[in-house]
């Protein structure tokens, strides 16, 4: 039977109970950014502790900005892009593992990988390490996996989920169980299970190796929107729309996916509502786009399971939230969770840091415990191999010191020579529905760039041809 939550929430002693928001000062926010208009449903950003990167406005194609994380302020209308794809980039995460790695991907249906400069972008970055064809239309969805290095996820709007191997460069599973386009995906602690949520109105829990559907519930009354793994603690979470348009939170045992253990309805608003978990303190975040309010509770496993604890009001409206990972916090202020908030209508991304008010100075263990590092558990070959392992773990006690640098491996690129401006391979055609995707894309922006470059001659030989018409109309005698 379903549990509807009370908004007038019995007394319960709990160390977050008097968590509260705190905006950074105007000089610590990043002014003057273009943030996209696109109305995809996304973040359009992503944080971690070296950069934050977001979707841009740009001409011609799809652009993010790389911004490092401490370059605070106004920022300079002509900040270098990353700016290879041929249409709108529609989702950007890093590489939980290597800093200076992004994923991204895009309406011309590729999901690229980008290696970032130490210290930032100094020019306009073309080509990406990676160029990953797979779907047949445009991809709306990317995830790393938690554990393993070198594995990436991507749903697109063919209904597919493509599982990649970055050091082959290639796709190793296709997972087709969905029926529409994906909304959202999560992984649970060790990333042996995939939650998803669909826009045919289905939740499922699918074992990703072999693309089996473990669970799954037809959500007739609660239209699910986003879904996200909370934590070991064998639950998941919803949030999306009831049958009278308001917004609702749904809790679920990932188990048993037969009916929600708790359902409620938050408020009347029209925008989708983002969740996020921090699986150290059990707090949930949900924070509505186009409105500024972040709510938050503490998750249990007793009822009511869901606490409420407090709301953080902004009067500025929300596009997107990035967040920064456990090991960029500010111990010394316990902070336990940040937003950047990116606010369109000025330019705006604005840090907003969840903080636990502390009167001592010391080290507060009780709510830093060992959190996800920064470490790869398995190799991609590992975890196709069957193998599932728990996240390396690290302390926040002494700060983050990274151990090693994670090398990120690419398959080796084939030589190439150049004819006539033709870029062609030495050995054998593509062989391959990948390869000739791939083919037909460089194609594609070849014939592009021959065509400026010929309109650009043809403007040229007009103005000669005016020049030299005006030198003959001269008399000898003018001046």
């Amino acid at each position: 039977m379903t549990v509807k939550m009370s908004w007038c929430p019995t007394y319960r002693s709990s160390k977050f109970r008097n968590v509260y928001g705190k905006v950074a000062s105007r000089e610590h926010c990043f002014d003057s950014v273009p943030i996209t208009k696109n109305v995809h449903d996304s973040h359009f950003c992503a944080v971690n502790a070296k950069y934050i990167a977001v979707v841009t406005e740009s001409s011609g194609g799809g652009a993010f900005i790389v911004i490092p994380i401490t370059q605070c302020g106004r920022l300079d209308s002509h900040t270098p892009k990353v700016c290879g794809h041929q249409g709108n980039v529609l989702d950007i995460k890093w590489n939980p593992f290597c800093d200076n790695i992004i994923a991204s991907c895009s309406e011309d249906t590729s999901v690229r990988v980008w290696e970032i400069p130490e210290g930032g972008l100094r020019r306009n970055m073309n080509t990406a390490l990676l160029e990953l064809y797979g779907h047949s239309r445009r991809v709306g969805l990317i995830e790393w996996h938690p554990t393993s290095s070198g594995i990436l996820f991507s749903a697109g709007y063919d209904y597919k989920i493509l599982i990649w191997h970055l050091e082959l460069g290639e796709p190793v599973k296709m997972i087709d169980c969905h029926t529409d386009v994906v909304l959202s995906m999560s992984f649970n602690t060790d990333g042996s299970l995939l939650a998803t949520s669909c826009k045919d109105r289905k939740l499922r829990v699918i074992e990703p190796r072999s693309g089996r559907v473990l669970q799954h519930a037809n959500c007739k009354n609660h239209r699910v929107n986003r879904v996200l793994f909370l934590g070991n603690m064998k639950r998941l979470l919803t949030t999306g729309f009831s049958r009278w348009n308001t917004r609702q939170i749904a809790l679920w045992d990932q188990e048993d996916l037969s009916m929600p253990m708790v359902e409620e309805d938050i408020d009347g608003l029209s925008g989708l509502l983002f969740p996020f978990y921090d699986a150290d303190t059990h707090m949930l975040y949900l924070a509505g786009k186009g409105d500024g309010n972040i709510r938050y509770f503490e998750v249990t496993t007793e009822k009511p399971y869901l606490q409420y604890l407090m709301e953080f009001r902004s009067p500025a409206p929300q596009k997107g939230l990035g967040v920064m990972p456990k090991h960029g916090l500010d111990v010394g202020a316990c902070e336990v969770f940040r937003f950047y908030k990116l606010i369109p209508l000025k330019g705006l991304i604005e840090p907003i840091s969840m903080i636990v008010p502390r009167r001592s100075d010391t080290y507060q263990e009780d709510i830093y415990p060992m959190t996800a590092g920064t470490e790869p558990a398995l190799s991609a070959a590992q975890w196709l191999s069957g193998i599932d392992r728990d996240p390396v773990l690290m302390s926040l006690k002494e700060g983050y010191i990274r151990p090693k640098q994670l090398v990120f491996k690419t398959p080796v690129k084939k030589e190439s020579m150049v004819v006539n401006g033709l870029e062609l391979l030495n050995d054998a055609p593509p062989t391959t529905e990948n390869q000739m995707l791939q083919m037909f894309f460089k194609q594609q922006e070849e014939l592009r760039r021959l065509k400026e470059e010929l309109a650009s001659k043809n403007i040229r030989i007009r103005q000669l041809e005016l020049e030299l018409n005006n030198l003959k109309n001269v008399s000898p005698n003018g001046v």
